[in-house]
């Protein structure tokens, strides 16, 4: 068994960190109907570098971002809002890792760019968004 397939409480921080695909969706502005239906735009929070889509303060996020989730083992029950391809969501599920995830690529992420899950260079910040939100709801992966 590899060490991304052992339930995640037993993971190292290391580890935990390592299990982040670093596709950058959850670090994008969401909208919730009346029935409490999530839609992902491709407005991104103003810490995130919508080239690489890194944070560019991870450190610090949640200070400067104050709804910014920082996901541990112990809040399990806020991956509802996480991207559905979110390898924390689909370990919580009890699902694999999907085939193009980075952990099974020797740290590549050229197959989750290719399968449309990479945000970088599809998203503008919020810093720089005038608009709706409404108007910029997107479905990834992107194709």
């Amino acid at each position: 068994m590899k060490w991304y397939e052992q339930p995640l409480h037993t993971l190292s921080h290391a580890q935990w960190e390592a299990l982040c695909d670093g596709c950058g969706q959850c670090c994008l502005n969401q909208l919730q109907d009346e029935e409490d239906n999530l839609y992902s735009t491709d407005v991104a929070c103003r810490l995130l570098d919508t080239d690489t889509a890194r944070c560019t303060d991870y450190a610090h996020r949640s200070e400067r971002v104050p709804a910014c989730v920082t996901l541990t083992p112990n809040n399990l029950e806020d991956v509802y809002f996480m991207p559905a391809s979110c390898a924390y969501r689909l370990r919580a599920e009890g699902q694999p890792l999907p085939e193009w995830h980075p952990l099974r690529h020797e740290g590549s992420k050229e197959p989750m760019k290719k399968a449309g899950y990479h945000v970088a260079g599809h998203c503008v910040s919020e810093a720089k968004f005038k608009g709706d939100l409404e108007d910029r709801i997107v479905t990834w992966p992107l194709t």
